[in-house]
């Protein structure tokens, strides 16, 4: 007798080759393997598969597991609140902004006792260095110590920092070393201008955007300021 495909419980072999009922479920036969009068194969089981819920269809096999992982796509996916990019430029924007009130208090306020109360401060340092130390970790790579010191005597060369520095990431965080570093020198330059009673006000300023520039004018201004003094 031949098997009919009308549904799961009419499957049936003959005497000598039985084959449990969840097993027949799980075989799939071809089209032709149904037909009347057709000897039945195990190979090819009557096709049978049963209705899914309305609303539903099958679903086609992921991605993964065609490509043999065995696991579907995850159905959520995390994503980043900002890009490197964006850190990067939000970094340099608020490192900016955050060292301003200070060179404008040793501008405009040089004798105020709220500008050598906020000068001495350390706030400014830990921020700028803890916001350094994030940047530093998301630019740094394998090949960051082999750019620095490319060459045979583990010195620095210029091509090598050109390519670290084609990052913006990486450029980011020299722009916070530097502001670190040039507020550190201002403030150095107030405090000795306050010291010496001299005028500031200018080599502060140069400070913020040409740091070397304007201590070698605050030592210019403190030369000729003893000179002036000595001549009265």
């Amino acid at each position: 007798m031949a098997p009919s495909c009308a549904s799961p419980s009419a499957l049936a072999l003959s005497s000598t080759t039985r084959v449990s009922l969840p097993l027949a479920l799980a075989l799939r036969q071809r089209p032709e393997a149904c037909a009347p009068g057709a000897r039945f194969r195990p190979s090819a089981a009557c096709s049978w598969t049963p209705p899914l819920p309305s609303g539903l269809t099958a679903a086609s096999p992921s991605a993964g597991a065609r490509r043999g992982t065995g696991r579907a796509p995850p159905l959520f996916r995390p994503r980043a609140m900002m890009t490197t990019s964006q850190i990067a430029n939000a970094a340099f924007t608020w490192g900016t902004v955050a060292v301003l009130p200070f060179y404008t208090l040793m501008v405009v306020a040089p004798n105020a006792n709220i500008t050598k109360r906020t000068v001495e401060s350390s706030a400014p340092y830990v921020a700028l260095g803890l916001l350094y130390a994030y940047l530093l970790h998301l630019s740094w790579t394998p090949d960051t110590l082999r750019a620095m010191f490319a060459s045979k005597y583990w010195l620095p060369e210029l091509p090598g920092i050109v390519r670290m520095f084609a990052s913006e990431m990486t450029v980011a965080s020299a722009w916070i070393h530097l502001l670190a570093v040039d507020l550190f020198a201002a403030r150095q330059v107030y405090h000795d201008g306050l010291k010496n009673n001299i005028e500031t006000r200018h080599s502060v300023s140069l400070c913020l955007l040409f740091c070397p520039v304007g201590i070698l004018v605050h030592v210019a201004t403190k030369v000729l300021s003893g000179a002036v003094g000595r001549s009265h």
